[in-house]
């Protein structure tokens, strides 16, 4: 849990929490992910793809993806300023994602605090609507 001063409103905790969080979680740093937005339950994630990210193919390897998707999950997940991971996910990848694309990721169906999460999410980008659905699962 991240110390929090007085009682914030739940908008404002979940702004701290997500604040300590990004702080710390290198891996989404060095992706280059950044955090758009941060509500109780959810949060809107961005990631631009990058030569170093294309698999042979030269589309954006899933791997990626599915780090954005876990990242933006466990930001949503901890928003409530009680710890938790991911114990499961799932993502089915339904279209080829090219080098440039920024990918904002925007979940459809919002976390219920202290019940397992299932989350449908969004990929936006300029040209298109990309539905990748993704199934998280959530423990604390």
């Amino acid at each position: 849990m991240t110390e929090v001063s007085s009682t914030p409103s739940p908008d404002e905790l979940a702004m701290q929490v997500a604040r300590k969080m990004y702080e710390e979680d290198k891996a989404s740093q060095h992706l280059g992910m950044a955090l758009k937005e941060i509500a109780p339950g959810k949060a809107v994630m961005t990631m631009r793809v990058t030569e170093q990210m294309l698999n042979g193919h030269k589309t954006c390897h899933g791997g990626y993806i599915f780090t954005l998707a876990d990242s933006a999950f466990a930001f949503a997940c901890n928003s409530y300023n009680q710890n938790t991971v991911a114990q499961a996910a799932q993502i089915n990848f339904l279209r080829p994602v090219p080098v440039g694309t920024l990918l904002r990721l925007k979940p459809r169906k919002l976390i219920e605090q202290g019940e397992p999460a299932y989350m449908m999410l969004t990929f936006l980008t300029k040209k298109t609507n990309l539905w990748l659905p993704f199934v998280g699962i959530h423990t604390q």
